[in-house]
């Protein structure tokens, strides 16, 4: 026999395992073999990091019963954690030296910094954590950052809608779409492969204006027989007020830039998905 494990080294060990497999089910005997003690002693420290989790507002600790049963790792916000991570966002949006001309805004700094993306992808997955996805889709590039840490925080796996065919990807679905604010016709791709019949999807993306895009991305779901359950983005703007789509959920809202007095209107958006 090795040396006893310690109540602090047990929790440590648990909480760090929970943690990193977000709504995946670990069993007591998972951890009583590897942590080489009783059932019992087990239940007393979930107890205590459940307690931990729900003081500190650190995510939920749920327990499933039956044979089958386990705990596993919720990463859900409050509201009020939300709010505060859109409130940043907004601030840091509003920056004037983010204005490039043309009415555009420099956004590299936000969407490829990992540490914001992580408080975004939680805020953006918070709705559906409770629903079943299989999937994680976005399109080509800028939202590949974004839907990998969303993926990550539901634990499932993450698919990329190409622009374009790829031979390298083999039996192909190829469409056509209309960028709603340009009315210009766009293709979008997908490795026939890649998600099976019967699939509920999450939709990702970083920006939103008219919803072309994510209505483009349901019809080509609908061709592989998937659903798309949700359609998620950072910013929608708030022209025009009638999208492509009318379900969604977006962080905040972007109503343009006045270029001269140097001001970006950018606000909480209230109106979600219900």
């Amino acid at each position: 026999m090795g040396k006893k494990i310690s109540k602090t080294d047990r929790i440590a060990v648990i909480t760090k395992t929970l943690v990193e497999n977000p709504k995946s089910i670990f069993t007591l005997n998972h951890f009583a073999e590897k942590l080489d003690c009783a059932k019992s002693t087990l239940s007393e420290d979930m107890d205590v990091i459940e307690d931990v989790f729900r003081r500190f507002h650190l995510g939920e600790i749920h327990s499933v019963p039956g044979a089958a049963g386990g705990i596993y790792y919720n990463p859900k916000l409050t509201d009020s954690q939300i709010e505060a991570i859109c409130e940043e966002l907004c601030q840091r949006i509003k920056d004037k030296s983010r204005i490039i001309p043309g009415g555009y805004l420099y956004m590299n700094d936000i969407f490829y910094d990992p540490n914001v993306l992580q408080k975004i992808a939680k805020s953006l997955a918070a709705p559906y954590l409770g629903q079943k996805i299989d999937y994680v889709v976005t399109i080509e590039t800028k939202g590949i950052p974004l839907a990998i840490m969303t993926a990550q925080v539901l634990n499932i796996p993450m698919i990329v809608v190409r622009k374009s065919a790829r031979l390298t990807e083999g039996t192909t679905i190829q469409m056509n779409y209309v960028a709603g604010s340009s009315r210009r016709i766009n293709t979008m791709a997908i490795a026939k492969r890649s998600i099976p019949k019967g699939a509920k999807v999450l939709f990702v993306d970083d920006f939103m204006k008219a919803g072309g895009t994510a209505k483009g991305i349901t019809d080509l779901m609908k061709e592989l027989e998937a659903e798309v359950v949700g359609i998620a983005v950072v910013m929608a703007t708030k022209k025009p007020s009638e999208k492509l789509i009318q379900d969604y959920y977006a962080l905040l809202e972007f109503d343009g830039i006045d270029e001269r007095e140097e001001n970006i209107r950018i606000y909480r958006r209230v109106k979600q998905e219900e």
